[in-house]
């Protein structure tokens, strides 16, 4: 087996983390094709949506405490194995057979699938010598796959019909299961944890960091999810709003590679709080714009907002708990914000318009910057708690 700082053992890592990820690049085109094709409401389309999303943070939940305790079965290619089977199963059913309930449950299915892998991924990436960069090495290859994603799925869909979308879901937990099964990278527990089986308990500074992260992902998928059927309803044209999906996952190849660059220039706790308002303000302007160029650069940029800023949030867990078992819970943090905002986002819609989704994605933004602030506060206060993995730029 390759080791976590291996060439091969960082290359099958960012495989795992891209197919993990892949609701990152496919939230529009999947909540869009649930409402278009199989007849959903937006409440119920970001229910479904939800359901994924919330048994990914199950599963990473349970498994990421537990991260050096797992039984030999619990392996990051079960968990691909297992959600590629379930999308498989959706991907041959009739576009509007199956009716919500039964959507959802296929869909949880998958989702605690993920969860298991990803956790696994996240662990090992937290366990490398330097994990703010492996982690930005990993985005800038979701980015690339956001490009080939998003400009080849919708034609596919297209020429093939919208179950498409499913099957391709499938195809790529299928070869990251094939190939984390051949060459995921071994990891021992830390010399801490292997000496006195457990990791000291989270600091408070640690949980405001995550609860941030919970606020970052809930914006991202509440307002993204929408992106298409804004777009549709605003009178754009479906290959206007295929162009911004394009532009978006070319977008998104830059802040990966930004954040490494930056790693050592930037606090982390000020991306933290110039990442939310950032995003706030990009989501203002993609809900409310009656423009194409307003919504277009908002929407090409959304993304970007959350993959930059949450490295550098990544970067700091990993050295507030050096045991890994945090950073191991990375897709329970994302998917306890995210597997909200489909659901939340979809109320939303329906009482107040798209509009309300910049407004509300506004509000916890600002939660957001005041939970990052608090834990730099907090860490100065306390000077045992400073993290044992020393902080290239701490103010």
């Amino acid at each position: 087996m390759p080791t976590i700082d291996s060439r091969s053992g960082r290359a099958v890592l960012t495989l795992a983390h891209v197919a993990g990820m892949i609701d990152m690049v496919a939230l529009p085109l999947w909540v869009g094709t649930l409402m278009q094709h199989h007849g959903f409401g937006a409440p119920q389309a970001g229910g479904v949506v939800t359901a994924f999303l919330a048994a990914v943070a199950l599963a990473s939940g349970v498994l990421a405490p537990r991260l050096y305790r797992l039984p030999l079965a619990v392996q990051a290619w079960t968990g691909f194995a297992l959600a590629a089977a379930a999308f498989a199963f959706i991907g041959r059913q009739e576009a509007g057979s199956l009716a919500p309930l039964p959507m959802a449950l296929w869909h949880a299915l998958a989702g605690l699938g993920v969860g298991c892998a990803l956790s696994l991924t996240h662990g090992r990436i937290g366990l490398s010598a330097n994990p703010h960069r492996l982690f930005a090495t990993v985005n800038v290859a979701l980015g690339v796959f956001a490009v080939v994603f998003l400009g080849g799925v919708p034609q596919l869909m297209a020429r093939l019909g919208p179950q498409v979308l499913f099957t391709v879901f499938a195809a790529t937990l299928a070869a990251a299961a094939v190939i984390t099964a051949l060459a995921f990278p071994a990891a021992a527990p830390p010399v801490a944890v292997s000496a006195t089986g457990a990791a000291r308990h989270l600091s408070l500074p640690a949980w405001l960091v995550v609860g941030g992260i919970v606020c970052l992902t809930l914006n991202q998928s509440m307002v993204f999810s929408f992106l298409e059927r804004i777009g549709d309803a605003r009178g754009f044209g479906r290959e206007a709003v295929q162009v911004v999906l394009i532009a978006l996952g070319v977008v998104n190849l830059l802040p990966g590679v930004l954040a490494a660059l930056l790693q050592k220039h930037l606090s982390p706790f000020a991306v933290g709080r110039a990442g939310p308002v950032c995003q706030a303000v990009l989501a203002l302007v993609l809900s409310s714009s009656a423009q194409y160029l307003p919504f277009a650069v908002a929407g090409a940029l959304y993304v970007s907002m959350v993959i930059f800023t949450h490295t550098f949030l990544f970067g700091l867990l990993s050295r507030l708990d050096p045991s890994g078992r945090t950073v191991a819970a990375t897709p329970a943090m994302m998917m306890v914000g995210s597997c909200s905002g489909p659901a939340v986002g979809g109320a939303v819609v329906h009482g107040l318009g798209y509009v309300g989704l910049g407004w509300v994605a506004a509000g916890v933004s600002t939660l957001a910057v005041l939970l990052v602030t608090f834990a730099q506060l907090q860490l100065r206060a306390d000077g045992s708690s400073a993290p044992p993995r020393p902080l290239e730029v701490l103010p």
